[in-house]
């Protein structure tokens, strides 16, 4: 079976990247800019939706769970679909899909209908980012990939830097609405610029689409994450809703062993809906780890976060967005640094550092109490954004430059399914640990402060346990050589 990127073919050691993958990428990044601007709102938005909506803070979480959960799902057939479709289809309905989930946004009655609109949204979302990875890779030389993933990180970082800003002010005086009716305009114009510029790159093939795969796909990734969510849940947990939670968790298990196994027999035939050869590459192996710990870190602490300085340290919405803001913003800055640090040094000058430092960062979180200055939190935050962007460029551009070229797409995949998963975890779970030791002490008589403050310890702490894992595995990353795409695929590529 003939089977292509979907992107066009660059030589390994052409200087000259190609004008018209360099226009599609270009694209792409507009149509990111708008996913994660839409993604970043949420956080700040989600204290004022538990009370406008009157739902308690473990079921508001699951406006960003759920978005994530659904890119967990969507995510891994992207490798497959990456194939089989043209990189215009992919894109036009990945962009009609998150327009269409931001309207249902906008005119949402309520929790349920709201609810709807961000997995629509993130639907599309899903589709996008390994879409933007896949296309780099093909369109990039191996020698500039560094310097071209610091430019992503300068471009995509902006949405954060101005999201949770933006999402305070607009709350605090004009309501919830107006966030996504300042997305949606977004999410047109790049419908409309997709429509007019937006070319078909390389070849497609004409592979089947496993359903069984997909099922299985959907309740492995869906059932690990919100088993997780309801283990961790808090109020009103029972023993009866515990049991059945367990039972999720073990169902998304077998079920995920089940996809896995499907899909080492598909691939002999080429027809995977997620080729597993990806995980033959040691380095890529290991970056993909690392990367799903720093997402169950990262992801579970900047959902809980906004949430700790408005209950907690009692900050209003705009308040809130203006502590996340310096860190955002020094984070888009570093990015084009960090890539020229990588293609002249390698990952480990970045990688080892950026990890201690968002295990640090975490740390100090943990000691977060009702009188903890805005200033030590700010530069806190800060030191996790440097991190952050000291880890983002290396782990990306070593993991997905370790594979041949006809796996690319099912690399990136596999790194932004396993990255969504362990988010959605991380998210599920330090908020279900936060919000079950506020209900507790609230119900002990404690003030919500000290009960929040007490929660937010508990769960920074484990996820610095967790992130500091990544400071070991760190060492471990090599940068691939130049001419490793050059490798010959298996007879049938």
């Amino acid at each position: 079976m003939t089977t292509d990127t979907g992107s066009t073919r660059v030589p390994a050691h052409n200087d000259v990247i190609d004008p018209a993958g360099m226009r599609v990428i270009w694209l792409l990044l507009i149509a990111a800019f708008v996913a994660i601007l839409n993604e970043t709102t949420m956080g700040i938005a989600i204290p004022v939706l538990n009370e406008t909506l009157g739902i308690p803070e473990e079921q508001g979480q699951w406006f960003t769970s759920a978005f994530m959960l659904t890119m967990a799902v969507v995510i891994p057939t992207t490798g497959f679909l990456l194939q089989r479709f043209t990189t215009r289809q992919i894109f036009l309905a990945a962009i009609s899909a998150f327009t269409l989930g931001t309207l249902i946004c906008l005119v949402a009655p309520g929790f349920t209908t709201l609810l709807l609109g961000r997995i629509v949204q993130a639907g599309g979302t899903g589709i996008m980012m390994p879409l933007l990875m896949t296309t780099m890779m093909n369109v990039v030389p191996a020698h500039s990939r560094g310097r071209m993933m610091g430019r992503v990180g300068l471009v995509i970082s902006l949405a954060p830097a101005i999201g949770p800003t933006l999402s305070g002010f607009v709350i605090e005086h004009f309501g919830w609405r107006t966030i996504f009716a300042i997305v949606l305009p977004f999410a047109i114009v790049a419908l409309l610029v997709g429509l007019k510029w937006m070319t078909n790159l390389g070849e497609t093939t004409h592979a089947p689409i496993d359903v069984l795969s997909i099922i299985l796909s959907a309740i492995g990734f869906g059932g690990i994450v919100f088993g997780l969510s309801q283990l961790s849940g808090g109020e009103g947990a029972s023993a009866g809703l515990g049991s059945l939670s367990i039972v999720i968790l073990v169902a998304g298990v077998v079920a995920l062993a089940l996809f896995v196994w499907r899909q080492l027999s598909l691939q002999k035939k080429d027809d995977a809906l997620l080729d597993m050869r990806v995980f033959q590459s040691k380095n890529y192996t290991i970056a993909v780890i690392i990367m799903g710990v720093i997402a169950f870190a990262m992801f579970g602490t900047l959902t809980m976060l906004p949430l700790v300085l408005q209950t907690v340290i009692g900050l209003e919405p705009t308040a809130t967005g203006l502590v996340l803001l310096p860190g955002a913003v020094l984070m888009g800055v570093l990015g084009p640094i960090m890539g020229r640090i990588y293609d002249s040094f390698g990952p480990k000058v970045l990688l080892i550092p950026g990890t201690i430092l968002v295990t640090a960062a975490l740390l100090v979180f943990s000691f977060i109490s009702p009188d903890t200055p805005v200033l030590v939190i700010t530069a806190t935050q800060i030191m996790m954004s440097v991190g952050l962007a000291s880890s983002f460029t290396p782990l990306f551009s070593s993991s997905l430059g370790s594979l041949q070229r006809y796996l690319y797409s099912h690399g990136s995949a596999a790194l932004n399914t396993v990255q969504q998963v362990a988010g959605g975890a991380g998210t599920a779970l330090l908020i279900g640990i936060y919000s079950a030791t506020l209900h507790a002490g609230t119900a002990d008589g404690v003030s919500a402060s000290i009960a929040g403050a007490n929660g937010a310890n508990l769960a920074f702490l484990i996820g610095a346990a967790v992130a500091a894992v990544t400071v070991v595995l760190s060492f471990f990353i090599v940068k691939p050589a130049d001419d490793q795409e050059g490798a010959p695929a298996p007879m049938g590529h």
